[in-house]
């Protein structure tokens, strides 16, 4: 298919899919999604892993124009008639890289929702593990625990942003993203805390690569590849991804379909490829290629993992306008960026700024290593600029989200440094200050005022 051109262009769309958990009055997890999801009643929100998350999925819209602001305006929306009808059950919404009030106990097999397909992967993870899951993070604290299901998983909640690229584009972009994730995360931090214990500033990246592992001790001591993975080397091709994941990757969900993908193509059809899609939604890049079929006509899309949900939806607007600018300028240089770092560095990025926020130090060619929010100033900032003009998008609304970027690289200021600093500024019982602190973030969430502007 690919050799044969058979795959839609490039569309100048964006898609996001956002996670949310849900808490009581006090700010606790509620486990109660499909409860929940049954008074939202709407189609685009779903289950997650837990019955304490939710997701929505908004179809993708174009960016040009005031796309941006609409984007903004239409999560908006949905939120508030999500948080409306939540509240009816005792219930409330929060977008956050990981809900600081979970507790180890809140993440047991009864914790899972009750969809069969996360019964299953629980299961088959399990199966190939033959053992605990071994949690350890070594942050301001330390964190050292055994969990009997992938329930902690669950604790990440995430924004994850889609572009539709046409296969000769495809590995350009894929690399472009790579080459980025430091910056995002260095920018977006907002995941500080796990059961009760101030670990990395955006801890969700290492807990959700320890929490979905398959491999036992042994394997790890071999080199055997994790399911959640930066990856190993730029590509030339999105079929080196996919070849990778057949090549490297059991199956955990084996489930088939009649189709003949094979005899389809010779019939000068459109195959779904089933298996493939399964299979590649069980391993976990940071930057995942996606298959998918749309009005018959087969396309290719980068999913951008890396960002954790929230704070605010203005927060989630800029980060998204900061990645889709800077997507629609890197892949196209002429020396592209990728060609001038190794891919070792690129992963470095994304370790340090996990570990540091905007406190890290990230490599970029032409600047050596330097604070994140120098690189993010001098080098990343204009040419997001430039991408949002060249997708389109109205001056004003690019000035507004951009500077929501610019903002906190000035204050140093993110979800993740506000949420430590207002538990600090607390004292006292860490767990009574975590609620409090929640409660304190909820409030502020629904303002919609970024998280630079927030006092502690």
């Amino acid at each position: 298919m690919l050799r044969e051109s058979r795959f839609a262009p490039e569309a100048p769309l964006a898609g996001l899919e956002i996670e949310l958990n849900i808490v009581d009055a006090i700010g606790e997890p509620v486990m109660r999604n499909a409860e929940v999801l049954a008074a939202i009643a709407r189609p685009d929100w779903a289950t997650e892993l837990g019955q304490f998350n939710l997701e929505i999925n908004l179809e993708p819209q174009s960016l040009s124009g005031d796309g941006m602001l609409r984007l903004e305006n239409d999560i908006r929306a949905r939120l508030n008639h999500a948080e409306d009808r939540a509240r009816s059950r005792g219930a409330h919404l929060v977008m956050i890289g990981i809900l600081p009030t979970l507790c180890e106990d809140d993440l047991g097999p009864g914790s899972l929702s009750a969809n069969p397909r996360f019964r299953l992967l629980n299961e088959q993870i399990f199966a190939a593990r033959g053992e605990d899951l071994h949690l350890c993070i070594e942050g301001v604290e330390r964190l050292d625990t055994h969990a009997d299901s992938v329930a902690p998983e669950a604790a990440c909640t995430s924004v994850q942003l889609h572009l539709q690229v046409g296969p000769d584009e495809f590995a350009a972009h894929w690399n472009a993203a790579q080459a980025i994730a430091g910056a995002q995360v260095a920018v977006a931090a907002n995941s500080p805390y796990l059961f009760g214990k101030e670990l990395l500033r955006e801890t969700r990246i290492a807990l959700f690569e320890q929490a979905t592992d398959t491999r036992p001790t042994e394997l790890k001591a071999q080199g055997v590849r994790p399911r959640v993975w930066f990856g190993e080397r730029w590509i030339t091709s999105v079929f080196d991804l996919f070849e990778e994941n057949v090549r490297y990757y059991p199956a955990l969900l084996p489930l088939c379909v009649d189709e003949d993908p094979c005899a389809e193509v010779d019939r000068g059809r459109v195959p779904d490829l089933h298996e493939l899609t399964l299979h590649n939604g069980t391993i976990y890049r940071w930057n995942r290629p996606v298959y998918a079929v749309a009005n018959d006509m087969p396309h290719l899309r980068v999913e951008n993992r890396v960002l954790p949900a929230g704070p605010s939806v203005a927060d989630v607007a800029a980060n998204s306008a900061f990645y889709y600018g800077l997507m629609r300028v890197l892949p196209y240089e002429e020396r592209p960026v990728w060609s001038q770092m190794s891919f070792r560095a690129a992963e470095d990025n994304l370790n340090a700024a996990a570990r540091h926020g905007l406190d890290a130090r990230l490599y970029w060619p032409g600047l050596g290593e330097v604070p994140a929010p120098e690189l993010i100033l001098r080098r990343l900032l204009p040419l997001a600029y430039e991408g949002l003009r060249r997708w389109g998008v109205d001056r004003p609304v690019a000035e507004r989200l951009l500077s929501i970027i610019e903002g906190r690289c000035l204050t140093g200021r993110t979800g993740a440094s506000w949420q430590v600093a207002n538990v600090r500024a607390r004292g006292g019982d860490r767990y009574a200050a975590l609620r409090g602190m929640t409660l304190d973030y909820v409030a502020r969430m629904h303002t919609n005022d970024p998280v630079h502007t927030w006092d502690v």
